[in-house]
């Protein structure tokens, strides 16, 4: 579209235009006029001379030739006067002109309004710090605190299945309050991310409060890690360590089969969609495996040399490999139980559904909070919606039990019902389904996650256990965080290439965060704490 700008400059040039035309036309008349006016005063016929009295015929003849001659003479001096003025106003007339359109040039080219050509618009300055910048900046900050959280979450449960919830209470307390100054952190980015606040330089203090918040929870989880090392002790005494992790990793790999048969009934029992999420992860459970047998049996070679050092370097890796190992095989086998729960809870939510509908349409009359236009078109939407999943149920074909009760959710929650008995219990499975799935694929995908995915994901959690919780919204922006996570991974592409990293599961194992650097095969693996002290265990220099 044309601004009203640009489509003014035509019509102001072409008056400009008009205005010289009809001056130069202006002169040009006044001096065509003045050249025909003598020619129109001039008498051509030949002058008759005054009667006089008689005289000499010589006298007469020089008398004649004297008056002849004062004629034409005063004829050629009339005539000479009457040219010259004329052009002299053409003269003026052009010159007039000729000022009028250097004045008319020299304004236009310096006008600033509209109806002239505008003068370039100052460029604006750069600003010092660009927002774009800072926001990545306190983004990074949120996916690494997450992720020191997790990790000493994850050894934490090591530690304490081994000595006890005592001797780790104050470990615990340390992961405690890095996760609330996390979750703090998550609600000030989730809000600032929505554009709360707006100007810039309060949102340069949320930023910096994001900042702060994560390095506070990173100085919590570093200011313990000296007490949980004495009491790990890793590096000195690595044999009871060494004999729990092999055993928990072979009876993981004893109950991998008994997974790959589970997805393998879900994939003939429910449509593709049903399972989609978790598609893969038994092959994914078997890469970290592979990574973990390589440093189990390196652990095992160091402790016998002994080099304590490289010893708890090879065990700590093979701790993490064998946690995200759990964490995918235990995704299947928890979608299989609630798509079992689901289809047993589904008829009677759908029946509970109808029910608390018809209820609506009895007392839509009386509402007078909500116009009965509206209403009534919330109660067909349920309508429709409701007897679409009856029929799903009723057709014969494979049905996907989570995603029917999923729909019960968004047909009932607009008319503000669910809110007990088993309409609620079917949103909090739904909800509590997708969070847990999302979590998963983060958990073993966190070098290539953001911290958008990660952000929707707390909100999601908030969004469930808020009084009272809010299913629907859980749902969403769980489901949400999935799909970012998925994106992030697909952004991020393969971290190392070459076939013989892939069949070792150093790939894996650096996409999933077990292995820190993935530039080099013996990049340190995660411990417990913050930024100062998670990558302590790297392999010492030779």
């Amino acid at each position: 579209m044309t601004s009203s700008l640009i489509r003014g400059r035509p019509r102001r040039a072409a008056a400009h235009i008009s205005v010289r035309v009809w001056h130069a036309v202006l002169g040009g008349a006044v001096g065509v006029l003045w050249l025909l006016l003598p020619g129109m005063t001039i008498n051509t016929e030949v002058p008759v001379a005054p009667r006089t009295a008689p005289s000499a015929p010589a006298t007469r003849a020089a008398g004649s030739g004297l008056s002849a001659g004062a004629a034409v003479s005063k004829e050629g001096d009339a005539s000479a006067a009457d040219l010259v003025l004329p052009l002299v106003a053409v003269v003026a007339a052009g010159a007039l002109a000729g000022y009028g359109y250097l004045r008319r040039t020299r304004r236009a080219r310096t006008r600033t309004t509209p109806g002239g050509s505008p003068a370039a618009p100052p460029t604006a300055p750069a600003p010092p710090h660009p927002p774009t910048e800072l926001d990545e900046q306190s983004r990074a900050f949120l996916a690494e605190a997450d992720d020191w959280v997790r990790t000493s979450r994850e050894e934490l449960g090591l530690v304490e299945a081994r000595f006890g919830s005592e001797a780790v209470a104050p470990f615990a307390r340390a992961v405690r309050d890095a996760e609330s100054e996390l979750s703090a952190a998550f609600r000030i980015g989730r809000q600032y991310e929505a554009g709360v606040p707006a100007d810039e330089a309060s949102r340069r203090h949320v930023r910096a409060g994001i900042v702060g918040r994560c390095q506070e929870a990173g100085r919590r989880l570093d200011a313990e890690v000296p007490a949980f090392d004495r009491l790990r002790a890793l590096e000195g005494e690595s044999g009871e360590a060494l004999t729990v992790t092999e055993t928990w990793f072979r009876e993981l790999a004893a109950h991998t089969s008994a997974t790959e048969a589970t997805l393998t009934a879900l994939a003939k029992r429910y449509p593709h969609s049903a399972t989609a999420q978790v598609t893969g992860y038994v092959e994914q459970a078997k890469d970290r495996l592979v990574f973990a047998t390589t440093h189990l049996n390196q652990a095992r070679q160091w402790a016998d040399w002994p080099a304590p050092e490289r010893t708890a370097h090879h065990l700590r890796a093979a701790e993490a490999a064998v946690s995200q190992a759990t964490v995918l095989l235990t995704a299947v086998d928890r979608l299989a139980a609630e798509l079992s729960t689901a289809t047993t809870l589904l008829p009677a939510a759908l029946t509970g559904a109808e029910a608390e509908l018809a209820g609506v349409r009895g007392r839509t009359a009386d509402d007078e909070a909500t116009p009965a236009g509206e209403l009534h078109a919330r109660v067909r939407r349920a309508d429709l919606i409701l007897a679409a999943v009856r029929e799903a149920m009723t057709g014969g074909s494979p049905y996907d039990p989570l995603d029917a009760l999923r729909r019960i959710m968004a047909a009932t929650e607009p008319l503000a019902l669910g809110q007990a008995g088993v309409l609620s219990a079917a949103g909090f499975l739904v909800a509590r389904s997708a969070i847990a799935l999302a979590d998963g694929f983060i958990e073993t995908h966190r070098s290539a996650v953001g911290a958008e995915a990660r952000l929707r994901l707390a909100e999601a959690g908030r969004a469930l256990t808020a009084d009272p919780p809010d299913h629907l919204t859980a749902d969403t922006l769980a489901r949400e965080s999935r799909e970012l996570a998925e994106r992030d991974v697909r952004l991020h592409g393969t971290p190392l290439s070459g076939a013989a990293r892939h069949e070792s599961g150093v790939a894996g194992a650096v996409l999933g965060g077990i292995l820190l650097t993935g530039a080099q095969k013996d990049g340190p693996p995660p411990s417990f704490g913050g930024p100062r002290t998670r990558a302590r265990r790297s392999v010492p220099s030779q």
